[in-house]
Formats: structure tokens, C-alpha cells, sequence
């Protein structure tokens, strides 16, 4: 499928969710409402965070028989709206993915997104994804923006909402929901802090 034919045209239908899942590899972006969606430009910066993020969660869930995936995991949000979240998390005993599925239809527990520096990235991070996540179930959805150095945990209640479970810039903290793991900011940031600056931020 050529890019210009998955982005659809008005008028048209546009894309399926099953079409979006079998996407080459190599052809990024996002579903929503049926069109493609132009992904964020990642940075290292953003890539390390992702990184140290992946090492620690899995570390902890994969000793409880849990799974955590990367930002190449497609997520069928809504009938018309695909979602590749940065890192995803299932807890032990939760329902998977098949092993050869393109696409979940089963929340995770946890979806993270890395917040990116362009405005409209942050927007969709912060508005349109915390609707799509909520409505398809994600017990929690943590927000990570490295410029102000924030961590923000909101957790899904029984109205359907996000409620804000943590939020926290440095120091140790246990994780809301997810027992014994403890999230160790300090050590993140100081992992970041190892790369050297250079670069300007994408306008």
C-alpha cells in the first residue's frame, strides 16, 4: 500500500485496523479516524528514557510472569484508531496478544508515552491519547517529559476517568499498583545525564 493511499482521501473510508496492521515495518504513523498519522521524530534523549524504562519494568514484571513490549507494538485502540505507545505492560495472568498477532485487542495494564518537545506531540500525548487509552481500558498510563524531568501516573477509575496516582521528579518511589517495584528517578535522570548535549530541539 502506498503512503499516500494509506493516509485515505476525504470522502473515503480510509484505513481499516487490519490494514494498518499489516503495514510494512518500515511505514510509520499512528490510525486515527481511519488515516494515518504522522509519528513523533524520537531523540536519543527520548530513545534513553524508553530504554532504561523497558529494562527496569521488565526486570520486575517479567519475575511475575508479566510481558513488556516496545514502541513497534500496534495497540487497536478504537474501531478506527491505532495507537503504538512507547512501552506497554501486561501484569501476570492478564489476557495477551497471540504470538503472531500484528495488532492487540487486549488493553495492557500500563501504556508510557515520552513525551516529545513539539507542542502538537505533547498535545496528542496529553489529550488525544489519555482519551484513547481510557476508553480502551488501560488501567494506567504514564506520562514521562524529560525537559521539565516529570513523571506523571494517572490511574484509570470505575467513571471511566484519569485520576492523577503519582506525579514526582526525583527520588525513589514504589509504583501504584504494581507491587514491589520502586522507581528509582534519580537514577534515571542520572542514566540521561551521561549523554552529551548537542542538537536543537525539532520546530
Amino acid at each position: 500500500m502506498s503512503h499516500d493511499s494509506a493516509l485515505g482521501s476525504p470522502g473515503l473510508p480510509g484505513m481499516t485496523i487490519e490494514e494498518w496492521a499489516d503495514l510494512d515495518e518500515d511505514e510509520p504513523g499512528e490510525l486515527v479516524d481511519g488515516r494515518l498519522e504522522e509519528e513523533e521524530v524520537p531523540s536519543y534523549l527520548h530513545e534513553a528514557i524508553v530504554a532504561w524504562l523497558i529494562h527496569a519494568l521488565r526486570a520486575w514484571a517479567a519475575a511475575r510472569g508479566g510481558w513488556v513490549f516496545g514502541s513497534e507494538s500496534k495497540f487497536a485502540v478504537a474501531p478506527r484508531r491505532g495507537r503504538k505507545p512507547d512501552v506497554s505492560v501486561y501484569f501476570p495472568g492478564a489476557p495477551l496478544p497471540g504470538k503472531r498477532d500484528s495488532v492487540a485487542r487486549v488493553p495492557p495494564q500500563i501504556m508510557v508515552e515520552v513525551l516529545s518537545p513539539r507542542p502538537r506531540d505533547g498535545r496528542r500525548d496529553r489529550i488525544d491519547k489519555t482519551r484513547d487509552y481510557a476508553a480502551f481500558g488501560v488501567q494506567q498510563y504514564w506520562i514521562i517529559d524529560p525537559e521539565l524531568r516529570v513523571l506523571e501516573i494517572l490511574e484509570l477509575g470505575t467513571d471511566g476517568r484519569y485520576a492523577i496516582a503519582l506525579t514526582a521528579s526525583e527520588g525513589a518511589h514504589p509504583a501504584p499498583g504494581c507491587e514491589g517495584l520502586t522507581l528509582d528517578l534519580d537514577a534515571m535522570w542520572a542514566e540521561i545525564d551521561r549523554l552529551p548535549d548537542g542538537g536543537a530541539p525539532p520546530s
